[in-house]
């Protein structure tokens, strides 16, 4: 009676669980770019596809429903400036990595950026509850951004010194 009690919660708890997806908007000095990598949960992506797209589409073994996925993405993330010009993006690739499958972009750095306003509501439009964090790094001090509820556009800001 333990074992179907517990086996209840249990599922009870994974099909609730809470969607999330983390992104690292990344100021490399190396490269001079800006590079964007997004993480999200695989077990997410699968069901996404399937509603998006196709109930037979694939994510773990086809690159079509990998890259329409991707470009999914790509069209609901943008950086834009504190005048809020958009930052043209490129999509780098994308890959699955264990449980996860991750899409890249990338933008040349501005020579001058006092802050970012960003939107992020990749899966949003699916699920209203999806939370997409952000963490802003290379330019000063970490600063994390999180997408729930109705926010569409967050902002960080950067002290010029930093540049």
């Amino acid at each position: 009676m333990c074992l179907i009690v517990f086996g209840f919660f249990a599922g009870t708890a994974q099909a609730h669980q809470i969607k999330a997806a983390i992104t690292t908007v990344l100021f490399n000095p190396r490269t001079e770019n800006i590079e964007v990598m997004h993480r999200f949960n695989l077990h997410d992506a699968e069901h996404a596809v399937k509603a998006l797209f196709d109930k037979h589409a694939d994510i773990m073994d086809d690159a079509n429903t990998q890259q329409d996925f991707a470009d999914y993405v790509s069209k609901h993330f943008a950086l834009l400036n504190s005048e809020e010009v958009p930052l043209a993006l490129t999509q780098v690739g994308f890959e699955v990595e264990g449980k996860h499958f991750w899409v890249y972009q990338e933008t040349a750095q501005p020579p001058e950026i006092e802050g970012l306003k960003i939107r992020h509501d990749a899966l949003r439009d699916l699920w209203p509850s999806q939370v997409n964090t952000i963490n802003v790094e290379g330019n000063g001090p970490l600063k994390t951004l999180t997408f729930t509820d109705n926010v569409t556009l967050l902002e960080v800001s950067f002290n010029s010194e930093h540049h």
